[in-house]
């Protein structure tokens, strides 16, 4: 049976799993790693050193896993470890960019796709020479949040469908 592609684009049967949680508790400190955060509406992961509006697009940033080993290639690294790419939560097993136009449920929180999260001239710092360039396509996505709750490692995460069909 054909489907159309808004039907194709719009169905994303795949579940995720958080696989790691960070936040950066000021600007110029690592990130921490964490076992469990809560997400606040407005506000983004509690402890994390988001400071942007309740409408920002930016609350929560997002990378896939299987990503990790191609920027770490690109780079001639065996690995790759999550806090270097400062972003707030790795996720596998679901394409992140498949998100797109749609709200997701990340542990108890639900989040909606705001778009692309490009790397930035801190990757050459932190990943060495040639970093900013390896994140390019890889960078992740960024989220605003609908719903807070609470995220713990090895929470699901599901797509709630478009962001017009959402509750």
């Amino acid at each position: 049976m054909h489907k159309p592609l808004k039907a194709l684009m719009m169905h994303l049967p795949q579940r995720g799993c958080v696989e790691w949680i960070g936040v950066r508790p000021a600007r110029g400190e690592p990130m921490r790693s964490l076992q469990s955060v809560m997400v606040e509406l407005g506000k983004g992961l509690v402890g994390d050193r988001f400071k942007g509006r309740a409408e920002s697009a930016r609350q929560v940033t997002l990378i896939q896993y299987e990503h990790l080993p191609v920027i770490a290639g690109c780079l001639h690294r065996k690995e790759l470890l999550p806090e270097l790419l400062r972003r707030n939560i790795v996720v596998s097993g679901i394409n992140l960019l498949a998100l797109k136009d749609k709200r997701f449920q990340v542990g108890e929180a639900v989040l909606e796709f705001r778009g692309l999260c490009h790397p930035c001239s801190k990757m050459e710092k932190a990943l060495g020479e040639g970093g900013y360039n390896a994140m390019r396509g890889h960078g992740g996505i960024v989220a605003s949040v609908i719903q807070a709750g609470k995220v713990n490692l090895k929470d699901k995460v599901v797509s709630l469908g478009g962001v017009a069909e959402s509750p």
